[in-house]
């Protein structure tokens, strides 16, 4: 799995890392710093998040099919 960001979104995150280490740390460190925390959070840290996503996504759509199941069940007609 390759996650892929726009130059605008890497910019981003790339500058709330450097402004994270400067307000949490008091350390300022440049860009090469930064995108090389961005890279390791990504690479090593990005799947957990990702597969918590899918299973929270994977718990809502269960939820949604079986209200979709209990709502079809209620529509059945029962013959006379």
């Amino acid at each position: 799995m390759l996650v892929k960001f726009t130059r605008q979104q890497k910019e981003s995150m790339i500058a709330e890392i450097q402004r994270f280490f400067s307000d949490e740390r008091d350390e300022k460190i440049g860009v090469l710093a930064a995108d090389s925390v961005f890279e390791f959070f990504k690479e090593e840290l990005g799947p957990y998040f990702y597969n918590e996503a899918l299973k929270d996504a994977r718990k809502l759509i269960e939820q949604k099919m079986i209200s979709i199941e209990e709502d079809l069940y209620s529509l059945e007609k029962k013959p006379k």
